[in-house]
């Protein structure tokens, strides 16, 4: 008897799978406006931190709490 060939298949990551699951659901138009907004709230949050490091650094320079 000869032994079945053993096939390795990736399983896809939990990002792949929320892709592929939204992919079924939403046309074209709207997962590229999703991912956009997105982008937008990532870009908002590192420029919030950014600010938030700018007054820091002003007020350890100046000496004010």
């Amino acid at each position: 008897m000869q032994a079945a060939p053993v096939r390795a298949t990736a399983i896809p990551s939990f990002t792949d799978a929320l892709r592929a699951v939204e992919s079924l659901l939403m046309s074209s138009g709207q997962r590229t406006a999703r991912r956009n907004a997105w982008t937008s709230v990532l870009e908002d949050r590192r420029r919030a931190k950014d600010r938030v490091e700018a007054q820091r650094f002003l007020e350890q320079a100046t000496g004010r709490p």
